[in-house]
């Protein structure tokens, strides 16, 4: 019950926030939107629907985990998150709080990238649904990397590491607009180290079909998604001890 307060009180902290909650969920798609008029008018299949849609929802991850961070930022200096601090309440139900509204944020955002992509094209088959169960537990990668940052930055910092570096991060390092290979072994190399593009691969053998390959890539992703929560849970339960 504690934690779903805390929740239900993150929740409309986030709905009260339109303008990043638009720009959230509105940019993946006015890139997505862009790439396929692009596709349109070149004569290689460089942004094919199917291929560039998994990539894009990752992408479009990467603004939750600014979401995510800014609102523990700003929390954490206020006289709110202090009173909190004396309540029962421990790190887990902290982050879980934190995470369940986030989370119906990432369906939304996943479902309106394949909604757009349907509409330029994409043919809506059992695969796209595929696509959306692998790549939603991606999203909690995001969530996790904002939770962690907005425990330990401050509110401009967190809008620098989350809104510039992850999001190119993500960008460069996950495949969505070129084939990591293409830029030399080192670079493909630090590409797959990191769960980024193993999300987008994920996502893609779904949307194809091939389910085979998904478990390989997927693996990453939960390992990595596991391990961003138990750090984010460690760094607030210190946080705690420090500011009683």
């Amino acid at each position: 019950m504690k934690t779903l307060a805390f929740a239900s009180r993150n929740t409309k902290e986030m709905i009260r926030d339109k303008i990043n909650l638009f720009f959230g969920l509105g940019f993946p798609l006015i890139l997505l939107f862009l790439l396929s008029m692009m596709q349109a008018n070149v004569p290689v299949n460089l942004f094919a629907v199917e291929y560039l849609t998994p990539g894009i929802t990752v992408f479009g991850y990467s603004f939750i985990s600014l979401f995510a961070g800014m609102i523990v930022a700003k929390d954490q200096t206020s006289s709110f998150m202090l009173r909190l601090f004396t309540s029962p309440m421990t790190s887990g139900n902290f982050i879980t709080g934190y995470m369940l509204p986030l989370l119906p944020m990432a369906v939304c955002q996943t479902i309106v990238c394949f909604l757009a992509a349907i509409a330029l094209g994409l043919d809506l088959t059992v695969n796209v649904f595929a696509a959306i169960a692998v790549l939603l537990p991606c999203s909690i990668i995001f969530i996790g990397m904002g939770l962690l940052c907005g425990c330990i930055f401050t509110e401009k910092q967190v809008g620098g590491v989350c809104g510039a570096l992850l999001t190119n991060l993500t960008a460069w390092l996950s495949g969505t607009w070129f084939d990591t290979s293409i830029a030399g072994d080192i670079f493909d190399t630090i590409a797959h180290l990191l769960p980024f593009c193993h999300a987008v691969d994920a996502g893609r053998s779904a949307l194809s079909g091939d389910y085979g390959a998904i478990m390989a890539d997927l693996l990453w992703v939960i390992a990595y998604a596991i391990v961003i929560i138990i750090l984010a849970i460690v760094v607030f339960q210190r946080k705690i001890a420090a500011d009683k």
